[in-house]
């Protein structure tokens, strides 16, 4: 609108003042440059923000990232090292199968003996056995031998029951140990293959957010690209206007001058006249004095007269106007784990109370169910102890003692499981699904990681 006014104007102004209203249109046009390059930068600017964020961002979860390969990485590591225990012990239960079966095909051989020495013994002779053997007998000396031999017979096969009876108690007894050792193995196999399970899920959903800010990051940049396109065009043109108004300035200067210099020369001749003009009234003066005095000469009578001539004179004065003016302005702006505590032998005669509760993966509660490292968690937490609910992290918490120094009260850390030690080489636990809450007799049926002492 006010162009248009603008371009009306031009119409009625004289070519004197044209030069003024141009430049006023290129002013015009200049602030309306210098605004939408103000506007350009902000964009921009707001861009590169967003872009420093987005990098702020992108960074963070690449440290998570990485963290969470690390995790994968030893979660890996603790299932391929279970799953080489548990066929270690596997291997082991059907070494000890092969012993009990060897011993029972031992049995069976000293039983078949056994029973001939009976059948010779008792079923043969009877009670008119030791009759005959009285009366056969040549003298009481081979009587008595022959009834110690009876005799050693009956402690041999005796002896023999015994040695099978207490070898096959100490087979099945290992063996049932050895088929709970492999349960906790698989029970925290499982666990570690679920928690490798959610660290790749959540490396997964990382990756997508990371490649999301990556995406995002790529269209601020073009955008900013964009934005520096226009701002170059915006400059040029900022450039290019300010060369008009430079050059349209230096025209209307020059264009004064031009006028003043007009000025000066009208006044000079103005000077000039005045001053012939002031000479030729002075040489008519003198010229008529001339005359008077002659006519003077020619009359009988004289008398003196004196006549004053004054030229006038003309001076010049000057005008100074000259203003100023001072603007400021000021800105001010401002811009303004819990602990507990208890006793070793305290925690275990508390966490022995659970004993045959199940076991549950995933959960917490003593009493309806929680895995190793939730059972430990709500052990401790009811003495005030703050502990994390995971295998791995248990063996970061407290500080850490040689298996040799472990008293009562103390985390043993496996890979992928985690027990409380009650002394004498014994563990309580949440073991596995089929045994549930329950004491195991030897704290280094695998590979101790690590014991922390927390209390």
């Amino acid at each position: 609108m006010r162009k248009k006014f603008l371009a009306l104007s031009l119409a009625v102004i004289v070519s004197a003042t044209q030069v003024m209203t141009v430049s006023a249109s290129k002013q015009e046009q200049l602030q309306q440059q210098q605004a939408a390059q103000a506007e350009t930068s902000a964009q921009l600017d707001n861009a590169k923000a967003e872009i420093d964020d987005l990098e702020t961002k992108k960074n963070q979860i690449t440290g998570e990232i990485d963290d969470l390969d690390a995790q994968l990485v030893v979660t890996m590591a603790s299932v391929e090292n279970l799953k080489n225990e548990i066929a270690e012990k596997q291997t082991e239960i059907e070494d000890t199968q092969k012993k009990l079966s060897d011993a029972q095909a031992e049995e069976d051989e000293q039983y078949e003996q056994m029973k001939k020495r009976i059948k010779f013994l008792y079923e043969s002779g009877g009670d008119n056995g030791w009759a005959a053997l009285i009366l056969e007998g040549k003298d009481l000396s081979s009587i008595l031998n022959q009834a110690e031999y009876t005799q050693k017979l009956y402690k041999y096969d005796r002896e023999c029951l015994q040695e099978y009876m207490d070898l096959v108690q100490q087979v099945t007894d290992y063996s049932n140990q050895l088929a709970d050792e492999k349960a906790d193995l698989e029970a925290s196999e499982a666990e570690q293959e679920a928690q490798q399970q959610s660290l790749e899920e959540m490396l997964e959903q990382k990756k997508a957010v990371s490649d999301d800010y990556e995406n995002q990051i790529a269209d601020l940049n073009d955008m900013a690209a964009q934005y520096n396109a226009v701002l170059a065009e915006q400059n040029a043109k900022i450039q290019q206007i300010q060369e008009e108004i430079a050059a349209e300035e230096a025209a209307k200067a020059a264009e004064e001058a031009r006028k003043a210099e007009e000025a000066r020369q009208a006044a000079e001749a103005a000077e000039a006249a005045r001053q012939a003009e002031a000479a030729r009234q002075a040489e008519a003066a003198a010229s008529s004095a001339a005359n008077n005095a002659t006519t003077a000469d020619n009359t009988p009578s004289s008398t003196g007269s004196s006549t004053t001539t004054t030229t006038p004179s003309n001076g010049g004065s000057s005008y100074d106007d000259s203003s100023s003016s001072d603007t400021s302005s000021s800105d001010d702006s401002s811009s303004s784990s819990s602990t507990g505590s208890a006793t070793g032998s305290a925690i275990v005669s508390y966490a022995t109370q659970f004993i045959g509760n199940p076991y549950v993966w995933g959960g917490t509660s003593l009493t309806n169910g929680a895995d190793c490292s939730g059972f430990i968690m709500s052990v401790y937490a009811h003495f005030g102890y703050d502990l994390p609910h995971s295998s791995s992290a248990l063996r970061g918490v407290g500080r850490g003692v040689s298996y040799a120094e472990a008293q009562p009260g103390d985390i043993i850390c496996y890979s992928g499981h985690v027990a409380i030690y009650i002394g004498g080489g014994a563990i309580v636990h949440a073991s596995n699904e089929r045994d549930g809450i329950k004491i195991s007799s030897n704290a280094a049926y695998t590979t101790i990681l690590a014991v922390r002492r927390v209390v």
